[in-house]
């Protein structure tokens, strides 16, 4: 009885751990489906340039993430953060809409002009040197 309670125990904690993990995901990774539909997971990329409308409200704002392979449209209503500015870093926590529009209620900024999330630096460093071979292949 005891070990089988124990087992019982070890199985919530565990979907409970699962359940509340947030999964990080480039443009690129979006498109491949690798983020799954209804599911919370964080998009993060470079701001595209010129991609930025704000709507009549004030506070709904539009603008595509990319990791200059892909780029993922976003809808997010609320404050943003200050140092929120097209060309550099951010990560967006949300889900993806059936209309393939990413639906944010959180955005996150890099905090100085040196720093990018470890995540997006990676995912944009990946894209780099998959365009990179990409090319190679060609001229080869």
């Amino acid at each position: 009885m005891g070990m089988s309670g124990l087992i019982v125990v070890t199985i919530l904690i565990l979907q409970a751990v699962n359940s509340s993990m947030v999964f990080f995901y480039s443009p690129t990774q979006v498109h491949a489906g690798e983020a799954g539909q209804n599911h919370v997971f964080r998009l993060g990329g470079l701001v595209e340039e010129n991609s930025f409308t704000r709507e009549d409200d004030g506070l709904t704002v539009h603008f595509l993430v990319t990791d200059n392979a892909k780029t993922v449209p976003v809808i997010y209503s609320g404050m943003l953060p200050d140092l929120f500015r097209e060309g550099q870093g951010v990560v967006t926590q949300g889900r993806m809409g059936t209309d393939g529009v990413f639906v944010a209620n959180e955005v996150l900024a890099k905090h100085d002009e040196e720093y990018m999330p470890p995540e997006v630096a990676e995912a944009l460093e990946k894209t780099k040197q998959a365009k990179l071979a990409n090319e190679l292949d060609k001229s080869s």
